[in-house]
């Protein structure tokens, strides 16, 4: 199928299945995806197994100065974000200053839309950085990825780039004492002679194991709805989405679930 990269360091806004009036931020190249995982299901398409030329990040300058010219503009016509969200070709933590960039942008919000969020979509694999997890505490909607209690699915799933321990990414999760959103996306299919499946009963079950011990101010529940890289991949249907958001909720969870 085809997917798509976004262009720009600042993009938008567009409306957020789950966030409202998002203005994007991509911190990442705007010609190649960037990213720690390589997930079947990226609208982005394949992580590079190996980059041409050296990626090239917007500076923390650029980054700060083309927000400050949107949301001037965007004030000016009255229609300010409900949302500030990085996200964008790949893992936003990946950049450098990204701790920095997350001050700076506090800054902007505070001047210019002050009843706007700042929101981060992260895979969680920048975690062990201090900088990249004290940046996370500071902002409105911490939202960060967990499709499975079980490392062998994660390994399919989002395919993840070098060291990598489910253990250990949940330990840092949990670390946050609350002060995040776990995201999953559930999605069916078969990949490299495997079937793939997070909404087996297994799965499911030990995936609220694992939410009862991180402990997230709420949960965010979603499938496939833009091209993907694969094409063997199948939509989740609404009605199993809010199966599984049920049990969320009988736990004591809040839940947000995007069909």
């Amino acid at each position: 199928m085809s997917t798509f990269l976004f262009d720009k360091i600042i993009f938008g806004p567009v409306k957020s299945r789950r966030l409202g009036v998002s203005l994007g931020i991509n911190l990442l190249p705007t010609n190649v995806k960037l990213c720690s995982f390589d997930c079947i299901y990226c609208e982005c398409g394949w992580t590079p197994k190996k980059q041409e030329v050296k990626a090239v990040l917007p500076t923390r300058k650029q980054v700060s100065e083309k927000l400050e010219e949107k949301l001037l503009e965007m004030g000016a016509s009255g229609e300010l974000p409900d949302v500030i969200t990085f996200a964008g070709n790949g893992e936003p933590t990946l950049h450098p200053e990204f701790a920095e960039i997350i001050d700076d942008t506090i800054s902007l919000r505070t001047r210019f839309a002050p009843k706007a969020r700042i929101a981060v979509l992260s895979n969680s694999t920048m975690l062990h950085k201090k900088p990249v997890f004290g940046a996370l505490l500071k902002i409105d909607d911490n939202i960060l990825k967990l499709d499975s209690a079980f490392e062998e699915t994660v390994r399919l799933l989002d395919c993840p780039k070098g060291n990598f321990s489910l253990q250990k990414v949940i330990e840092q999760l949990t670390a946050f004492k609350g002060q995040v959103i776990i995201q999953t996306m559930f999605v069916r299919g078969n990949f490299k002679n495997a079937k793939v499946d997070n909404t087996t009963e297994p799965e499911v079950s030990a995936w609220i194991e694992l939410i009862r011990k991180i402990k997230p101010s709420q949960v965010m529940i979603y499938t496939i709805d833009r091209d993907t890289p694969l094409d063997t991949l199948q939509k989740v249907p609404l009605a199993e989405l809010n199966i599984i958001a049920g049990k969320l909720k009988e736990a004591g969870f809040k839940v947000q679930v995007s069909g």
